[in-house]
């Protein structure tokens, strides 16, 4: 794929390359067949495997197969810039890899060891955990031995604004106790989740952005409790999104990640490539949306045509596909700029294409829902599970409302009453 243009980054014009390098290519490709070849075909033995097991949160044999080929095949720990402990891709380069992750989100990305929460997980402590906290949980991470979840969002507060949580952390001798309820903690209800990234406040009294830190909580200690697992849109997905109660939990004071106060900046460093991601992931979604509509278009007759031939057709299948290229660049922008300039200055385009692309996702998978009609809202098709996936990402890392706001706030901060011009002279 190539693709130069001129794109303008706070007012200076740079010249933007989107050709990836072969590696790359020789990656997508590998990755393409092992979606034709593996797990396109394996989505109906992973169901019927969760089925047979009679419980939600069963670790499907076919999972841990995917990921022994994709190892073989090379494709594992693709969103890790370390050569070491990754692959040492750009998100730039990732980009493309993880779209086509997101056209079977229930399979690809775990078995290629790219599925969240554990890439943001891994990343946070790639870059604040110690030698230590690498070891331990860091390495079984990278090894797919192990999963882990994220715990932020708490059930009594507007947990969009981080300043509301209440969960207390507490300095006792060697130890943090642990006084809180968690929920939506993605993964949490699986066995296989050993370890939480928790934050709570440790310094009430401090600046608002300097109250939180963040401390690794293994999941058997004495007090954690899974207390509860919500369904989403009905759906129970595996590993579930938990409510976990932290009752005077004691954790060594050598799991604290990076420093005291800095839980807030830590998380926001973790959820920026984080929602990048889930945007790559949620294009492939809106990808697979566009490919079934258009194939039931092509076959199905209605009022005496194709449906296809139908205009109102025609016009959402041409939108749909502008909409998505206009999401893809954006992605590609906003990867571009994290990796030349950085995450913060890319708040902004961060924070659009956590709005821009579930959005534009949602569209297009309503309108293939619509185009099936009922057998769009049925378990036949992977429609309905995709629309609750995207529609969830309006919500999740930070809603809409909040990251246009955010927009708007850092987009006037550029600009002075005395700039704006005088009216024109009629």
């Amino acid at each position: 794929m190539k693709l130069t243009f001129a794109v303008s980054v706070r007012g200076d014009t740079q010249p933007v390359d989107f050709e990836f390098p072969s590696r790359v290519e020789r990656l997508r490709s590998a990755l393409l067949d092992f979606m034709e070849d593996l797990v396109y075909p394996a989505e109906a033995l992973y169901a019927e495997q969760i089925a047979a097991a009679g419980d939600p949160h069963h670790h499907p044999p076919i999972i841990e197969d995917l990921k022994a080929e994709a190892r073989s095949r090379g494709l594992w720990n693709l969103f890790l810039p370390d050569p070491d402990r990754g692959a040492g891709l750009s998100v730039l380069e990732y980009a493309p890899l993880a779209e086509i992750t997101g056209r079977s989100p229930l399979l690809a990305p775990e078995a290629v060891n790219c599925s969240a929460p554990d890439t943001g997980n891994m990343e946070i402590l790639h870059m604040f955990g110690t030698e230590e906290q690498k070891s331990r949980w860091l390495e079984p991470l990278l090894e797919g031995a192990i999963r882990s979840c994220i715990s932020m969002t708490e059930p009594d507060v507007a947990s969009s604004d981080p300043r509301n949580i209440r969960t207390r952390i507490t300095r006792d001798g060697a130890h943090f106790v642990i006084r809180g309820r968690k929920w939506f903690s993605t993964g949490a209800a699986s066995p296989r989740c050993k370890v939480a990234i928790l934050m709570g406040v440790t310094d009430p009294d401090a600046h608002p952005y300097r109250r939180q830190s963040i401390v690794l909580v293994p999941l058997d200690s004495p007090g954690v409790t899974i207390e509860h697992d919500s369904s989403v849109f009905g759906y129970r997905d595996r590993g579930g999104h938990a409510t976990i109660h932290f009752d005077n939990v004691r954790v060594p004071a050598s799991n604290l990640l990076g420093s005291r106060g800095e839980g807030f900046a830590m998380a926001q460093a973790r959820l920026g490539p984080g929602r990048i991601h889930h945007c790559m992931r949620a294009i492939g979604m809106a990808e697979r949306a566009f490919d079934l509509m258009c194939a039931r278009a092509k076959a199905r007759h209605a009022f005496g045509s194709l449906l296809s031939d139908q205009g109102v057709i025609r016009n959402w299948i041409g939108d749909s596909r502008i909409r998505i290229e206009q999401a893809r660049l954006l992605v590609l922008k906003t990867a571009w700029m994290i990796d030349t300039v950085g995450t913060r200055e890319a708040r902004v385009e961060i924070s659009a294409i956590k709005v821009a692309v579930p959005r534009m996702a949602r569209l297009v998978v309503d309108r293939a829902i619509q185009l099936f009609g009922a057998a769009g809202v049925s378990d036949e098709f992977p429609l309905a599970h995709l629309y609750a996936q995207v529609r969830s990402l309006q919500i999740l890392d930070g809603p809409d409302e909040v990251h246009v706001e955010a927009v708007a706030r850092r987009e006037l901060a550029r600009y002075e009453p005395s700039e704006v011009p005088p009216p024109y002279p009629f």
